[in-house]
């Protein structure tokens, strides 16, 4: 096995055991990276010396002295501030922007002894669905997804092992599913979002991208994500107990999510564990629709900004948010802050009753073309009401395109939903009928 294609956890291992250089592993990365730029064109910025200065600068460093992420590349999107690197939010009028600072999750991956390797691309401020100049790394004619585009491709191209995204509505679960690598939304405002970009502060959520739960956990552990249980890697499938739930969008829900849904809860079911479909309360029903308005009425006062000092550099559909060309009164956002807000308990009681909740990620595998990164529709509930989610790859569509699951916990129950993911996902990928491929 060639360094980059090397897990964090398996990298650290090497790290540890004198095996691996922290300048060797980056040198295979960037190598991958040129190897297969032209194909994936993941990166927003990216600046190999600065890998490898980095990287020398970490192997100098004594062996009790290194910290819990030491040497692990890390690609960033780029709508999170680092003070070495531009950030340009993939818009014109940040061009070129160093704003010299880091975002807090960065200041607390430098500490962690992380290779920073680069910025990763996203849609413009990571809030449209217009595609980027990223390709699926499985299907060069198919989008990545997005918001977090650059980052979810650039891990399921083993271009790094762990990816820096956000979500406001379906930017990292939606990617995760369409690149074929595990995607953690953990719960709300859980993880400082000092230094990011902001869309909705009430959405607005960091997530991470891997390619094994255990990186996941790595993570949380450096994140001090912590549920009021204690820690605890003691969980079997079998005698557990899921709800499967379809949400109101299911009508949406392609060939792809329907064989994958399927074919998961049999899994499950053959495992020893129960699934029960259930039906959510028919408040419910409102979450799109509120989750719409939230986002468009949040989008006034944050885009207002650019929209007074370059309107015309602009996209026309975040202009539309600041002229609330959609004539949303202010008594409909409050009707759909207050009412997702009195929906979070009860979700996080319904959730509660189960080990996880079992549903959908996407509406199918990665659609054809890259104008559109896809719709977020199986998601944006689950952004609004604050809780954990964790994709898991595995299955597959119609096109041999990798299809996930997502499985959902009350908030801050983030450590218990990634033990139960590190099972399922080992489940769903040994047998699901997807496999994950080095692309020369």
């Amino acid at each position: 096995m060639e360094p980059y294609q090397l897990t964090a956890t398996q990298a650290l291992s090497k790290f540890r055991d004198g095996s691996l250089t922290v300048e060797e592993y980056a040198r295979s990365l960037l190598s991958r990276i040129e190897k297969r730029d032209a194909a994936v064109q993941a990166w927003a910025y990216l600046n190999p010396e600065y890998v490898i200065q980095q990287a020398k600068q970490l192997d100098a460093v004594p062996p009790e002295k290194r910290g819990p992420l030491h040497g692990v590349a890390i690609a960033i999107k780029d709508v999170i501030y680092t003070k070495d690197m531009p950030t340009q939010h993939n818009s014109p009028i940040y061009e070129g922007d160093e704003p010299k600072v880091d975002a807090g999750p960065i200041i607390t991956l430098r500490h962690a002894g992380a290779l920073l390797l680069g910025k990763t691309t996203t849609t413009e401020f990571a809030s449209t669905t217009a595609g980027t100049k990223t390709r699926n790394p499985h299907d060069s004619g198919r989008t990545p997804g997005g918001s977090s585009s650059g980052s979810a491709a650039a891990v399921g191209d083993f271009q790094a092992p762990i990816g820096l995204g956000t979500q406001t509505g379906g930017s990292t679960i939606r990617p995760g599913s369409f690149n074929g690598v595990y995607a953690f939304k953990p719960t709300w405002n859980a993880i400082s979002r000092e230094g990011l970009k902001i869309y909705s502060l009430i959405l607005d959520t960091l997530g991470f991208f891997t390619r094994s739960v255990e990186d996941l956990q790595l993570l949380s552990d450096v994140f001090a994500l912590e549920d009021d249980a204690p820690k605890t890697d003691d969980f079997s499938v079998k005698g557990s107990k899921f709800a499967l739930v379809k949400t109101v969008v299911w009508p949406q829900a392609g060939p792809g999510t329907l064989a994958a849904l399927e074919a998961g809860a049999k899994l499950l079911r053959d495992q020893g564990a129960e699934v029960e479909e259930i039906e959510l309360p028919p408040e419910f029903n409102n979450m799109p629709e509120w989750h719409r308005i939230v986002l468009v009425s949040d989008g006034r006062p944050t885009f207002l900004p650019e929209y007074r000092i370059a309107k015309d550099k602009l996209s026309p559909f975040l202009a539309g948010h600041v002229e609330n060309s959609g004539k949303i009164p202010r008594a409909a956002q409050l009707e759909a802050f207050d009412g997702i807000a009195s929906l979070r308990p009860k979700m996080d009681e319904i959730a509660g009753k189960y080990t996880a909740i079992l549903t959908p990620s996407v509406v199918d595998e990665a659609p054809a073309g890259t104008e559109s990164t896809g719709n977020p529709a199986f998601n944006s509930m689950w952004t609004a009401l604050h809780t954990p989610v964790v994709n898991i790859p595995g299955f597959k569509g119609e096109n041999g395109l990798p299809v996930g699951l997502s499985l959902v916990a009350p908030r801050y129950h983030d450590r218990h939903l990634l033990v139960v993911s590190k099972a399922v996902g080992a489940l769903f990928e040994a047998e699901g009928g997807w496999k994950r491929e080095v692309y020369s």
